[in-house]
């Protein structure tokens, strides 16, 4: 059974979640509009599966969140990432790195074989 892309976003969701908050205090249009902008428009983050994430990420200590107005003048949760996030953010992604390069290697060998 292959892996659908939204299993995969799925499980690297919190990520680029905090990825996307390491620049900056940014809304939850924003913060969805910069991971489809970083990731050359592959995948889009529906509002459905981002605003999950960033309440678990919030009740986790890796974000914190305030009130104010977006681009549009409406009212807008933004969420700053917090010390506890950045240490986060550090660890998971030098966890995906492993394994992704990991991957990749294993999938070299078996188009070599």
């Amino acid at each position: 059974m292959a892996l659908r892309d939204d299993e995969l976003l799925r499980g690297t969701l919190d990520l680029l979640v905090l990825s996307a908050r390491s620049s900056g205090p940014r809304h939850g249009h924003g913060i969805a509009r910069w991971i489809h902008e970083r990731g050359h428009e592959v995948r889009r983050v529906e509002e459905g599966t981002l605003h999950p994430a960033l309440h678990g990420l919030e009740r986790a200590g890796s974000l914190r969140a305030r009130g104010g107005r977006s681009e549009n003048d409406r009212r807008a949760r933004f969420d700053s990432l917090t010390r506890r996030g950045g240490e986060r953010l550090t660890e998971e992604a030098e966890g995906w790195r492993r394994l992704s390069g990991a991957i990749a290697l294993v999938l070299e060998s078996g188009a070599r074989s």
